[in-house]
């Protein structure tokens, strides 16, 4: 449907008309209307806001990473959070701010309260009173020791247990109040139950699935939640299947409706709401930014230029969210090329055949243009040399981010990689130095991808270009091999994110123990470059018993320089993701330390 605005020109020349007519009555009649009703008829009456729950008609989201599952202590995965938070809600959450912020908690603990040891032993919370859940049962301090106890139990197989191994139980003081003790002083007391990884799950509709069924619940695609909406059946329903490029996408809908017993009453404000998952990160953009046939577009990651066209016609803007997240260039050290018994490639046994030498990756951290790289983004981009970015007293100032061909070439002379028969690639004992280079396709990931094999061409390294489609490639399936996890590759590119203020989440993804390997299923956790330094390992158990904060600062500080100096992974980029958002849209307040979604309850529509 398209609207004509009158201009105040066209005002003016309706108000005569008006007046010509009322003469023209005046003349046959004998008798004329007031010109203040005239003037009344002539002006346009404002529509009314509407107010109340479910007053605002279709809200449409469009995610195109598209969410499988609807667990959110099933999954790592971004996607599937952001619809998983609509319906669950966490105790507390951070704003943009960083600052803590109660949703089901009905205050944040203090020492002043009385709900923090001093000694950093336990912490309380206070649930707010009255809440029930979707299907009408009341929610208390039962179901949250229970997502505990869910996350916890080995045999569910949760992503989310690292947030919760810092706790030694769980303890009901009564119906509202529930006591968190520690197995040792934690500084980070904020993570358990908080943001995306405190989402709380209703005891009554898991309790039988706490095993080794957990991933058979229905549940898992039609959740029963506190929060502002409900799903309506059958879930995450499937579309249509596409195909981009040489690759099968996908692509599902989940409808929401207002949740008859959400705690606020005059909440939510829209009466369906419709999230679409898969498709293009392009087709999203210009759905949200050029068409308006979509309210909500998530991680529009394209072109700054190309969003400043999009935006040009009125419908939507492009608004960044900027955090934590990383544009990282990995460089594996287990051999992609070499298999086991049972098939596995990228194993952590076998050494890569030149990543293992640390000049090497060195070579390829100098043969990258960060710079050029970063203008992609266009206002999304900043150059960094850490991985550690924010909050901003964490970034170290011990990096750099050095473009240098010359000392790329030095430093893999050095390392004997040479060109031996003079065909432009470097070899060494018989073995070529060819890489293959994949990621997710996006199209400042092509572009990136071409900038760096332009570069490293130059130095002698023939690159390989492999591009997956980014549902697949994100998506954890542990039976794909095109995953970040598997790591079927030399070299990939892709982000990474903290979904906390407190560092000690995001630096663990660098640990031994978060090695994906076929032994784990793919799901142990991030460190996919395999990668294992004990040394780091000691820092993180450091910081998880360090109570001053400057001394805690300091060691995370010394975390990221490790991952720099040893070149476990090169930063590309500091990324702000982009949301497309229609111009009729009142209420986001994007945070990096949440979902998209995680005010979603207070999102309205303008009259227009």
């Amino acid at each position: 449907m398209v609207k004509k605005i009158l201009s105040k020109d066209s005002r003016v020349w309706l108000i005569i008309l008006f007046l010509g007519l009322a003469l023209l009555f005046t003349a046959c009649t004998g008798e004329a209307p007031p010109v203040e009703e005239i003037l009344a008829q002539a002006t346009a009456t404002p529509t009314p806001q509407p107010t109340g729950r479910g007053a605002g008609g279709t809200l449409r989201l469009l995610y195109w990473e598209a969410p499988t599952i609807l667990n959110p202590h099933l999954t790592s995965a971004i996607k599937d959070w952001e619809a998983c938070r609509v319906t669950y809600e966490p105790l507390a959450s951070f704003d943009k701010d960083a600052n803590l912020i109660p949703v089901l908690a009905a205050e944040i603990p203090s020492l002043e309260n009385g709900g923090l040891d001093p000694d950093g032993k336990w912490v309380i919370w206070k649930l707010k009173q009255g809440v029930k859940w979707s299907d009408g049962q009341p929610f208390t301090t039962a179901d949250v020791r229970f997502t505990y106890e869910f996350i916890m139990n080995p045999e569910v197989g949760s992503l989310s247990v690292s947030i919760y191994q810092a706790i030694e139980n769980v303890e009901v003081v009564d119906d509202y109040t529930i006591k968190v003790n520690f197995k040792a002083p934690n500084p980070a007391w904020k993570l358990p139950f908080v943001g995306v990884y405190g989402m709380i799950i209703p005891q009554h509709i898991f309790e039988t699935y706490n095993n080794s069924q957990a991933r058979q619940a229905q549940a898992n695609l039609e959740p029963v939640g506190t929060g502002p909406y409900r799903v309506l059946p059958p879930g995450i329903k499937p579309q249509e299947v596409l195909f981009l490029g040489t690759q099968l996408v996908e692509t599902n809908k989940i409808v929401f409706e207002p949740n008859p017993y959400f705690r606020e009453e005059d909440k939510p404000f829209f009466s369906r709401v419709e999230l679409r998952g898969g498709g293009t990160v392009n087709e999203a953009a210009r759905l949200a930014l050029q068409d308006g046939l979509v309210d909500f577009a998530y991680n529009l990651a394209l072109p700054g230029e190309q969003l400043a066209q999009l935006e040009t016609a009125g419908v939507g803007r492009a608004i960044p969210n900027a955090g934590a997240t990383v544009e990282l260039f990995e460089l594996n050290r287990s051999d992609p090329n070499k298999e086991t018994e049972e098939g596995e490639r990228s194993n952590k046994n076998f050494p890569h055949p030149f990543f293992s030498d640390k000049k090497v990756r060195q070579a390829f951290a100098y043969a990258i243009d960060r710079e050029a790289i970063v203008k992609l983004y266009g206002k999304a981009g900043q150059l960094t040399g850490n991985i550690l970015v924010a909050p901003a007293e964490f970034a170290s100032a011990n990096t750099s981010a050095e473009f240098n061909l010359q000392k790329a070439a030095q430093l893999l002379d050095e390392a004997g990689w040479v060109d031996t028969d003079d065909d432009g690639i470097r070899d060494k004992n018989g073995v070529k130095m060819k890489v293959l280079y994949q990621t997710s396709e996006n199209a400042i990931r092509q572009d990136t991808q071409t900038i760096i094999r332009r570069a490293l061409e130059q130095i002698g390294v023939e690159v390989e270009l492999k591009i997956i489609d980014a549902a697949t490639y994100l998506g954890g399936d542990p039976e794909s091999p095109n995953t970040v996890e598997h790591f079927y590759a030399d070299v990939q590119a892709w982000d990474i994110t903290s979904v906390s203020p407190d560092p000690g989440l995001y630096m663990q993804y660098w640990t031994c123990a978060q090695i994906p390997q076929k032994s784990n299923n793919w799901l142990a956790g991030l460190n996919t470059t395999r990668q294992c330094n004990p040394a780091y390992d000691a820092l993180l158990d450091k910081s998880g018993q360090e109570l001053d904060p400057e001394e805690r600062r300091q060691i995370f500080i010394q975390m990221n320089d490790i991952l720099i100096e040893d070149v476990v992974l090169v930063p590309l980029a500091r990324i702000a993701r982009i949301s497309g958002v229609n111009s009729s849209l009142e209420g986001v307040e994007l945070t990096p330390w949440d979902s998209a979604l995680w005010n979603i309850k207070d999102w309205r529509r303008t009259s227009q």
